[in-house]
């Protein structure tokens, strides 16, 4: 029998088609998705790659913001930089009992085997992008809200219990 998983959460606005950037960029701006991001992030370490990092440089106010990078080159102040996702998980559950991972694509990758739950803004749109959301077992992950705004949906899975 395996041990249960640490929560740990991702965040992640996905079009139809899973894309979830074009060119270190969302490709869409929707102002609802930005303040829900900001009310579910907020008071919990933020554990994001160079590249989402490089999209804002400055650091998430309210947030503990640990970037990881394997050259350790990331410019601008308020973020802990580390080598590994497992140090970067490893240092955010050492402040935090549910630490969130915001992006990008290769650290979702990394993040999504040991996830807990996903907090998705499902966005009504197919853009063109570059950089796409791991594909992951929707029959492994149950819907346990789902909120409809304006040209998403906001839905939060959660990990299903294994069967016996």
């Amino acid at each position: 029998m395996s041990s249960p998983l640490l929560p740990l959460t991702l965040v992640a606005a996905v079009g139809k088609n899973g894309v979830i950037g074009r060119a270190g960029q969302l490709p869409w701006s929707l102002p609802e998705d930005r303040v829900h991001f900001h009310r579910v992030t907020l008071g919990h370490s933020v554990i994001m790659g160079r590249r989402t990092w490089d999209e804002t440089g400055v650091a998430l106010a309210g947030r503990r913001n640990i970037v990881v990078s394997r050259s350790g080159a990331v410019g601008g102040h308020g973020r802990e930089v580390v080598a590994t996702f497992a140090e970067a998980l490893e240092r955010a559950r050492a402040s935090d009992p549910d630490p969130m991972v915001i992006g990008g694509a290769e650290i979702f990758a990394l993040a999504l085997p040991f996830a807990t739950r996903l907090i998705l803004t499902e966005v009504a749109l197919e853009p063109e992008g570059d950089t796409h959301f791991p594909a992951f077992d929707a029959a492994s992950w149950r819907v346990v809200e789902r909120r409809a705004g304006d040209g998403a949906d906001y839905v939060t899975y959660e990990r299903a219990a294994p069967s016996r």
